[in-house]
């Protein structure tokens, strides 16, 4: 049984970049494309995202330990009528959380989030070798109505 303790979800700071490089590295595909030995993209990275008003990166903390991240931009537009969307990306639970509901609350939050933000539309992708994640996004509401695609620069 799990002991009750308190959960926030709280902006990430400076001093959290190890624990989410070690959650996005914590997985089949994020082992192959993530370096925690080396935080120094990282922390670029972050300086990036806090210079921007779009982007949020936030932390679940449960009793000041990192239990989980995801980043949300908000993208305004001209199509859908100049609708004003939402992306949800790098969502990770760390593995001891896992199947305890943490991951449906950060998607909570970043719909409710988004909603206050005045997004029409949230969207985010998923790895197509995810299928767990699939299913779960889809628990949430989410529909697989696009195909998405990339290309490595």
């Amino acid at each position: 049984m799990r002991r009750m303790t308190t959960l926030g979800i709280r902006p990430a700071v400076r001093d959290d970049i190890a624990d989410i490089v070690a959650m996005l590295a914590d997985d089949a595909l994020g082992a192959t494309r993530e370096s925690p030995d080396d935080l120094t993209p990282y922390q670029l990275a972050y300086e990036r995202l806090q210079s921007d008003p779009n982007q949020l990166l936030v932390v679940a903390d449960r009793d000041g330990v990192v239990v989980g991240t995801l980043q949300l931009t908000i993208v305004p537009g001209l199509s859908r009528k100049g609708s004003t969307r939402s992306i949800i990306e790098g969502v990770r639970i760390h593995g001891s959380e896992r199947g305890h509901g943490l991951g449906a609350k950060l998607i909570e939050w970043a719909v409710d989030e988004s909603r206050r933000q005045g997004c029409q539309l949230v969207q985010l992708t998923s790895d197509s070798a995810r299928t767990d994640a699939h299913r779960f996004y889809e628990r949430l509401g989410f529909t697989g109505s696009h195909v998405g695609f990339k290309l490595q620069l």
